[in-house]
């Protein structure tokens, strides 16, 4: 008897798992975003979304970390303008080049 049981659960246990298997391909193939699936409305992106391809990065030149130039910290020296990835790594420089 405890034998049938099991078999009954396993099959059970087998048979939602194939299920979700199953939503979670159709769900993937729609396209459409989690929360929209889920019922509530979709989250905008976040403001910091990632560079498009081909942008060219600066390099900071305190810590090394390369920077989108339009969203990074910067300060002109002489005719150029140096990037920096944090407000301490620009004051680390100012405080170099002083």
């Amino acid at each position: 008897m405890l034998e049938v049981a099991l078999d009954v659960l396993f099959t059970l246990l087998a048979i939602r798992a194939i299920w979700k298997l199953l939503q979670g391909v159709m769900a993937g193939l729609s396209g459409e975003p989690r929360q929209a699936r889920n019922g509530r409305a979709a989250q905008p992106r976040p403001a910091a979304a990632p560079p498009a391809h081909g942008v060219q990065m600066a390099r900071d030149p305190i810590c090394g970390t390369y920077v989108v130039p339009e969203s990074a910290l910067s300060i002109r020296d002489g005719r150029q303008p140096v990037y920096f990835c944090s407000e301490a790594c620009r004051s680390k420089y100012r405080a170099k080049s002083a």
